[in-house]
């Protein structure tokens, strides 16, 4: 979706905002932005935006980072692009990557000089300005890009003289190339770094007066610390007011001091922005998240503890899949595996999942079984641990279940989520008789659709759901599991072995709705389902995931890793659901075992 139309759609009286990143130099970097970027982007801003090198220098990896954001991280991306270096070949590549990519929107700019160059020189075949890029991209692809421009409140750092200012000329012909950037087909304009807000809102005031109409989105960055700050500033030719550098002064070695005060300057610069009917704000994080989210949390934006889910899972931002509102429940801690794996499908389930047969999954790649680096040093750490006997290995899903573990090698999420921790005492029991859960929800009847704890869409509606687990047990423990089925009508099973050995009391093609919500003026959401199809698909992964996901942490040969492998490949991967979300209790099953 293009920014300019989230921007139009939003709530008058509410305030949107989004967030800046760029390329890490470094694999870990990239890790770690990416970690970051997930918990921030569970607060909802509007969209994110992530830089173009210096000179095209990050070019690919921009790209890369662009596509993840977009399809993975599962936020609405906006990426820069730059005339420096790019010839229109180039351009165009970059172009029909994001759209293939299904991303909408660009940040058109000239870009800064390239590395060890003072002036911007044009490159053959390329662009001078950035009007000249908005016109090609305009000219090409029609009214498929969202198209943003920088505008700059205290004029481009090129017109700003010696003094430090603008002369009213120079002033005068920025804003007027600004609003030919946007009669060329610009939709949005996001400023330049300001720590002098009256400069702002005079700047936008005078974009109005010469007939700008788009939206102007204020470019915050709280000032993280003092060397940094000065740098950047001097760098753009941002005016310092004097009350700023005479707060600063004092404290300017003091790095949690400078912190503390960014966050109280870029705090009280937003409201007096706000008061003025300003509703969107842009914060340029430098890849850090905490002044951000502090200055956010200081206005009430967001709260820490409370965060809103459109749908039990995020779904890609990605134009493609924005009617997607169904899924397999099997892929709940592995989100990114499912989007890699069905990342190749036409439509996307909207409504009710339907014909499960048609969808085609991904083949298993080494993708789904790649891990940041931080992450598989917290595997080795919690679960390469010495196994003397079976009882160890329960151990762990015990411990992880308790919360004392963060990783589990089934799950790509950081510990356990809100609603596991209402039965976390009865997967505890199971895990310790030899049920090895790697996924499960509790039943819901008729929750508040904002519940901190299984709530989604939004308030003012209910959510149900049936109670779930999914779980590995040896042979002879199922059998005796599926003999106790029998009594309880309204348990429904799956089970297969590493082979395709396959238990059921289900259809081949039934479709088990366990999660639904009812809201005011829509139809029914059913947003995750049980079906034998999408869980034969998935017990390949989930099985090879004892050895490329935990036995692989220890060395050759380890008798740990031996007992991990075999108990992998001689358990049974069970579905169970209790349809009865009322008055029923899945757990009591087990109590006999």
């Amino acid at each position: 979706m293009k920014v300019i139309e989230k921007i139009r759609a939003a709530d008058p009286n509410r305030v949107v905002f989004s967030f800046e990143f760029f390329p890490p130099k470094t694999e870990d970097g990239v890790d770690n932005l990416f970690e970051r970027m997930e918990r921030m982007v569970a607060h909802n801003p509007s969209f994110c935006d992530i830089t173009w090198g210096a000179g095209g220098s990050t070019a690919d990896l921009t790209l890369e980072i662009a596509n993840k954001m977009q399809n993975i991280v599962c936020v609405e991306t906006m990426m820069h692009l730059t005339c420096t270096n790019m010839p229109v070949e180039k351009i165009d590549h970059a172009l029909h990557a994001i759209k293939s990519n299904g991303l909408q929107n660009v940040l058109a700019l000239r870009g800064d000089p390239p590395h060890g160059q003072d002036k911007f020189v044009q490159v053959e075949g390329g662009f001078a300005c950035a009007r000249d890029l908005v016109k090609h991209i305009r000219a090409k692809y029609g009214d498929y890009f969202g198209i943003t421009v920088a505008g700059y409140p205290e004029a481009h750092p090129d017109v700003i003289e010696s003094n430090g200012l603008a002369t009213p000329e120079g002033y005068q012909n920025d804003l007027a190339y600004l609003k030919s950037k946007v009669d060329a087909g610009a939709d949005l304009i996001v400023t330049q770094l300001f720590y002098d807000t009256d400069i702002f809102l005079k700047f936008v005031n005078d974009c109005r007066q010469i007939g700008i109409t788009c939206p102007i989105v204020p470019g915050i960055m709280p000032i993280n610390n003092y060397k940094g700050f000065l740098r950047m500033t001097g760098f753009c030719k941002t005016k310092i007011p004097a009350d700023i550098m005479a707060a600063l002064e004092p404290i300017k070695d003091n790095e949690e001091a400078v912190k503390a005060y960014g966050i109280h300057l870029g705090t009280e610069m937003c409201k007096k922005i706000l008061a003025h009917g300003i509703k969107t704000l842009h914060l340029y994080t430098l890849n850090m998240e905490k002044s951000a989210l502090a200055i956010l949390m200081n206005l009430g934006l967001i709260e820490e503890t409370k965060i809103s889910r459109s749908l039990p899972w995020r779904r890609p931002a990605n134009v493609f899949r924005v009617k997607e509102d169904v899924r397999p429940i099997f892929w709940a801690n592995r989100p990114k595996s499912y989007i890699s794996r069905t990342i190749g499908w036409d439509q996307y389930p909207h409504g009710r999942w339907s014909d499960s047969c048609n969808p085609s999954y991904g083949a298993l790649t080494d993708y789904q079984f790649m891990r940041p680096r931080a992450r598989d040093k917290k595997l080795i750490e919690e679960w390469a641990v010495p196994l003397k006997s079976v009882e160890d290995i329960y151990e762990r899903f015990r411990m992880y279940c308790l919360g004392k573990l963060r990783s589990n090698p089934w799950s790509e999420l950081d510990g356990l989520q809100p609603e596991t921790k209402i039965i976390n005492e009865q997967l505890e029991s199971i895990n310790m008789k030899g049920f090895l859960t790697i996924n499960s929800q509790p039943a819901v009847n008729g929750e508040k659709s904002d519940s901190p704890t299984v709530g989604w869409g939004g308030p003012g509606g209910y959510v149900y759901q049936k109670a779930y687990v999914e779980f590995f047990c040896s042979k002879e423990k199922l059998d005796a599991l599926v003999d106790k089925c029998k009594d309880r009508t309204s348990l429904t099973y799956m089970a297969v072995n590493k082979e395709g050995s396959w238990k059921s009391n289900v259809g081949q093609t039934d479709v088990n709705a366990v999660t639904w919500g009812v809201f005011p003026a829509k139809e029914i959401i059913q947003p995750t389902i049980v079906d034998p199809v999408s869980f034969n698909v998935w017990k390949d992964e989930a099985f090879l995931i004892w050895s490329r996901g935990w036995a692989c942490l220890y060395p050759e040969g380890d008798a740990s890793r031996k007992l991990v492998e075999e108990v992998g490949g001689s358990y049974f991967l069970v579905s169970l659901v209790d349809n009865d979300y009322i008055n029923g209790d899945l757990f009591a099953v087990f109590a006999d075992f």
